[in-house]
């Protein structure tokens, strides 16, 4: 029978620290090693990005400064950090080319190497990576990922494809909810919001919270919207910020939605906007769990999603919490967005659904994975 293993120290490798949901999400998990005593560093490629003024207490942020070649740069990084700090464990997230499992084999030592992953895998090669350095990719995860200790899915769809692309067994990738729901997130949802769409006595305003990207398809929601508003009074408000800016606010004013639409940009803070929401609303084309689902709920807020890979039909139990839609159909997105303001699912059983995502649970969960004594013969080929 095996023990589970005696646990000091944790780190956790980003590339960097953009505003997105995964690596929110990891900011997350650091807090709730953090707040279990453990010695927890954040370990970054490059200090850069929208979170950097978010570290944890108590999580050390220790910065590789990465140089071109990037990835050759990060790796022997990470190798000279494994070899001095000899954390118990690097848990990976982001690291499409597997950059942690390289730097152990050449560091040597104890440090166990999970790699956590957090998007569909194949959706983001098919729909980001046209160029060489994109089609070696699905490769490089080929070849590498098994050489991790562990690996972790954020949901069973992305646990699914990553089976499919590695060809490991299913029962060698765990599947790991985000942690989404915050102690703080109570005060932060309550916190007073500059803009007046938000009032009392306004139109219901959809919200929508993503990278301006193409796997947010932000024009299908943009286009949804356009017919709900026919039929009525209604504003759209897109978080986020991103390389389509342009193009969105050329639909806006294409179809003359200009008085009713409004992308303010990033914003630390979505959780004020998601509670005061009428609908929020994921039009995604694949996602890796759809963080942003998770915390609408907690705000007690209905959702409407697309039924993409991988993740919201999971948050939502197949349309059990929320109405699931197909990916890039604006009819059928329209018409769960004018059901769900006539029908709003009833707010307390959204935020006890969510409670399955607050970090206390996913601690527990990822610390029974990262104590988890391996197998002599996994060991071996690892």
């Amino acid at each position: 029978m095996n023990t589970p293993r005696e646990l000091h120290s944790v780190s956790l490798f980003l590339p960097a620290l953009a505003g997105g949901g995964a690596e929110r999400a990891m900011l997350h998990l650091a807090q709730g090693f953090a707040e279990r005593g453990l010695k927890t560093d954040l370990v970054v490629a490059q200090a850069e990005g929208a979170y950097l003024t978010q570290i944890p207490l108590g999580v050390r942020l220790v910065n590789l400064q990465s140089r071109f070649p990037v990835v050759l740069s990060k790796t022997l990084a990470l190798r000279r950090y494994l070899q001095q700090e000899c954390p118990d464990v690097l848990l990976s997230a982001l690291d499409i080319v597997s950059s942690a499992t390289w730097a152990r084999r050449m560091a040597g030592g104890a440090t166990r190497i999970v790699m956590c992953v957090q998007t569909n895998l194949s959706q983001q090669f098919q729909d980001h990576q046209p160029n060489s350095i994109g089609k070696v990719r699905p490769q490089l995860v080929r070849w590498f990922y098994p050489w991790a200790d562990e690996i972790v899915a954020a949901s069973h769809g992305v646990a699914a494809d990553v089976a499919r692309m590695t060809n490991l067994s299913i029962d060698r990738i765990h599947v790991v909810h985000n942690p989404v729901v915050t102690p703080d997130m109570q005060t932060k949802m309550h916190a007073a919001i500059d803009h007046p769409w938000f009032a009392p006595d306004e139109p219901p305003v959809l919200l929508g919270v993503g990278r301006l990207v193409s796997q947010k398809d932000f024009f299908t929601l943009i286009r949804a919207f356009a017919q709900v508003r026919q039929q009525r009074r209604a504003r759209l408000v897109i978080l986020g910020e991103g390389e389509q800016r342009s193009q969105l606010e050329a639909l806006v004013q294409e179809l003359g939605l200009e008085a009713d639409v409004d992308l303010p940009g990033f914003t630390d803070n979505p959780y004020a906007y998601m509670r005061q929401a009428g609908v929020f609303v994921l039009s995604s084309i694949f996602e890796g769990f759809g963080n942003v689902v998770a915390e609408a709920i907690a705000t007690g807020t209905p959702v409407v999603s697309t039924d993409c890979e991988s993740g919201p039909a999971e948050i939502l139990e197949n349309g059990k919490y929320g109405r699931l839609v197909p990916v890039g159909d604006a009819n059928a997105l329209a018409e769960a967005i004018v059901a769900t303001l006539d029908s709003p699912t009833d707010s307390a059983i959204l935020r006890q659904r969510a409670e399955a995502f607050s970090i206390t649970t996913v601690t527990d969960q990822y610390l029974s994975i990262l104590q988890r004594q391996l197998p002599e013969s996994q060991r071996q080929a690892s």
